[in-house]
This record gives structure tokens, C-alpha cells and sequence, in this order.
């Protein structure tokens, strides 16, 4: 089964690729290796959720836009070389914009590092990190980056 076989049967559709909101370019490639940007939560070119985890956006939102993030990083990779081309997902970085008191990062994150498992299965296990931030851009909650390796 291929990968956009398993993302139907998972009822899910690759979006658009995010158009980049400054100078950078969606996802590069170097090597064997692709690199996407950070991804935001957006959907058609609007913010789904704006706000500080802890305070306008709850933790089980978060996790949600974790996933879209992550989503919006498999169009980037798809739209440069090809989900078909990914070996491995060989990390993951997500920033969560929260209050000073919020620490389940890794929860939140959870959200894209369970896509990706439900996409690539043992494939999709990899290295991450988490990170509480004060801000992101756009007010974004979550952002998410992606490293891939490819054939």
C-alpha cells in the first residue's frame, strides 16, 4: 500500500502547500535528507487558531493543530519530491506558544508525531523535540518542523 493509499484510508487529504509568509522556501532538500520549514496551523491560507496554549487555545486544540501542522509539512515534502520518495521520518521540532505556567509540550506535539505514525507506521517513529515558546509567528499556538529522509 502506498502512501496516498494509506492517507485515504485514514480519511485524510494532503493540503495545499502553505505559501510562505517571508523569505524562506516550504521544504529543501540536501541529499538524502528534506527539510521543511515550520509549519503553521493554517488552512486556506488563514490561521485555524490563534493564541497562547494555557490561555485561548486548550491543550486538546493544540494537539489538533500539532496534527494540521504536521499535515501542511507532508504537502511541502509531497509538493518537492514525493511522499512515495520518504524512507523515514527522522525528526521532529514543534514549538508551543504558551503561558508561562503550561509544560505538556510533548503532549501537544504528540499530535504531529502520532500522524506521522499513523501515516508511515514503524517509518514514521523518530527523534523530537519540544519546545514552549512566548510566541510564534501570526500568533500561531504550534509550529511544527519536519526532517525526512528520502530515497
Amino acid at each position: 500500500m502506498g502512501i496516498h493509499d494509506r492517507l485515504r484510508e485514514l480519511g485524510l487529504e494532503l493540503p495545499p502547500v502553505v505559501p510562505p509568509v517571508a523569505a524562506y522556501v516550504p521544504a529543501v532538500r540536501s541529499g538524502s535528507l528534506v527539510f521543511t520549514s515550520g509549519q503553521l496551523p493554517m488552512v486556506d491560507g488563514a490561521m485555524s487558531a490563534v493564541g497562547k496554549v494555557g490561555a485561548l487555545v486548550s491543550p486538546e486544540q493544540a494537539k489538533d493543530l500539532a496534527r494540521l501542522c504536521a499535515l501542511n509539512g507532508l504537502a511541502a515534502i509531497e509538493a518537492l519530491v514525493g511522499l512515495d520518495a520518504v524512507v523515514r521520518v527522522v525528526k521532529v521540532v514543534g514549538y508551543v506558544a504558551s503561558t508561562p505556567e503550561f509544560t505538556g509540550q510533548p503532549a501537544v506535539v504528540n499530535g504531529a508525531s502520532e500522524l506521522l505514525g499513523e501515516v508511515f507506521g514503524a517509518a514514521g517513529q523518530h527523534a523530537r523535540s519540544a519546545v514552549g515558546v512566548a510566541s510564534l509567528p501570526l500568533d500561531a499556538p504550534v509550529e511544527v518542523e519536519l526532517v525526512v529522509e528520502v530515497r
